[in-house]
């Protein structure tokens, strides 16, 4: 099998068509990402700040001192029955965490918790620029101080 960098022709320019396509690598975040998993995250994720936007809910929180280590964020992803059948809330599921592998890495802070929520027939229709930058608006919405009274 021939990786996809490399030059079907044998003359190593990267891509036999175009030359100039970038190597078929997964870029890391400069922090570790780490999947939300028991009930009681995402129970105290669903009492802290919230933004809704139009393809999706985020709930995120600061993580307290007696928690996780601060460089760390974590991530948690839901789709109900409302979004559909058992194919729809995975489609759902992997958009989401196809945006966030794109854009936590610019717009999330470590030390926090986020889950976001699918919402039904947005979810898996809206376009994925528009759902890129509703993450990164959502983000920057949550972790803009909040101004009381």
């Amino acid at each position: 099998m021939i990786p996809p960098e490399a030059a079907r022709n044998g003359t190593g320019d990267g891509n036999a068509t175009t030359g100039n396509a970038p190597p078929a690598i997964c870029v890391r975040p400069p922090f570790p990402l780490e999947t939300l998993r028991k009930r009681a995250d995402f129970l105290r994720a669903a009492r802290a700040r919230r933004q809704a936007m139009p393809a999706f809910i985020l709930q995120a929180r600061k993580r307290g001192p007696d928690e996780p280590a601060a460089p760390l964020i974590r991530i948690g992803y839901t789709a109900s029955k409302k979004v559909g059948n058992a194919v729809a809330r995975s489609r759902a599921k992997r958009r989401l965490r196809a945006i966030v592998r794109d854009g936590l890495s610019r717009f999330g802070s470590p030390g926090w918790d986020y889950v976001l929520i699918a919402r039904a027939g947005a979810t898996a229709t809206r376009p994925y620029a528009d759902l890129s930058q509703d993450l990164a608006k959502a983000l920057t919405k949550v972790h803009t101080p909040r101004k009381d009274g």
